[in-house]
């Protein structure tokens, strides 16, 4: 099958704006590097292949964040039927703490210990946190999952108290 010009022109306009989110997307969900790397490619196939059958009835940028949310999501799920089960939030105890030097390492530490609670969330609330810290609204998060606006910013106000109390918590370990 040969790719259309407008295929191959939506994938490349649709990466150099949305590039950064979906690297962003992938970091959230695998720590590995090698998985995560390999995740990030299947992002990118899976969005390729998708804008033969975009019809415009939604933004590029829902689009994007629809398709590459059901690839993080059919991976978590691949990992976790190969891999032990997901570790709860409660669980986490060896996160790098933030030390005293300067704020741009402080910064990516404090990023790291982020991602790392959040890649310690279900699949659901991941994806929700995730497109949420992209800053995307409760619409736009409801149309990529499926769940309504409403259930969406009750999650994520839940979750955002309960990622900053964790986050709180072994900042003080």
């Amino acid at each position: 099958m040969k790719p259309s010009p407008d295929q191959d022109a939506r994938y490349l306009e649709a990466v150099a704006e949305h590039g950064g989110a979906l690297q962003r997307l992938a970091r959230a969900t695998e720590a590995n590097a090698e998985r995560r790397r390999d995740l990030l490619q299947d992002m990118h196939v899976a969005l390729w292949r998708s804008f033969a059958s975009y019809d415009g009835r939604c933004s590029v940028r829902t689009w994007v964040y629809r398709v590459a949310h059901n690839v993080a999501a059919s991976h978590v799920d691949r990992e976790r039927r190969s891999r032990a089960p997901l570790v709860t939030l409660e669980e986490i105890t060896d996160l790098p703490s933030a030390q005293s030097v300067s704020a741009e390492v402080e910064e990516s530490e404090a990023v790291a210990k982020l991602n790392a609670i959040i890649r310690q969330l279900g699949p659901p609330d991941r994806q929700i946190i995730t497109l949420y810290l992209e800053g995307l609204d409760a619409k736009s998060i409801a149309e990529i999952t499926g769940l309504s606006a409403g259930a969406i910013a009750t999650r994520v106000s839940r979750l955002k108290t309960q990622l900053a109390r964790m986050f709180q918590e072994h900042a003080n370990v």
